[in-house]
């Protein structure tokens, strides 16, 4: 039986389908796969990617940016403060937020530089390491 999936950020579903398996990263839980027959689960999401094999093949992958997912009766939410899909993002843009962040945090100057970084390293993570 295939798992339902819905990945929600607050402006809009950006996956609802069937799938075969979800793996995602949690805040102080490391990686964590869903399977159909998945005990019930709530978990933090942490800055990552998360990827999502298809019931009919593939997969879909986003870098997901805080938020939780909820896993029940082969259902899993994944709502997130913030989300995109791999397909739709700006791999020039990531490499430039990712070297300001770097050069921040070595720096030091800057609260929220570990933050940038943690996104915009998801946001390669999401379309170099998955396609």
């Amino acid at each position: 039986m295939p798992l339902a999936v819905e990945l929600v950020s607050p402006e809009r579903t950006l996956f609802s389908g069937d799938a075969t398996m979800v793996r995602a990263r949690t805040v102080g839980g490391g990686d964590i796969a869903f399977l159909s027959g998945h005990a019930p689960f709530v978990g933090a999401l942490d800055n990552w990617v998360v990827e999502i094999t298809l019931a009919e093949g593939g997969r879909e992958v986003a870098a997901v940016h805080g938020g939780f997912v909820e896993v029940s009766d082969d259902h899993v939410k994944i709502l997130s403060d913030l989300a995109e899909l791999s397909s739709q993002i700006d791999v020039e843009r990531a490499r430039r937020a990712r070297e300001r962040a770097e050069a921040a945090v070595q720096r030091g100057d800057d609260d929220h530089a570990t933050a940038d970084l943690a996104r915009a390293t998801a946001r390669l993570v999401a379309v170099e390491q998955f396609h």
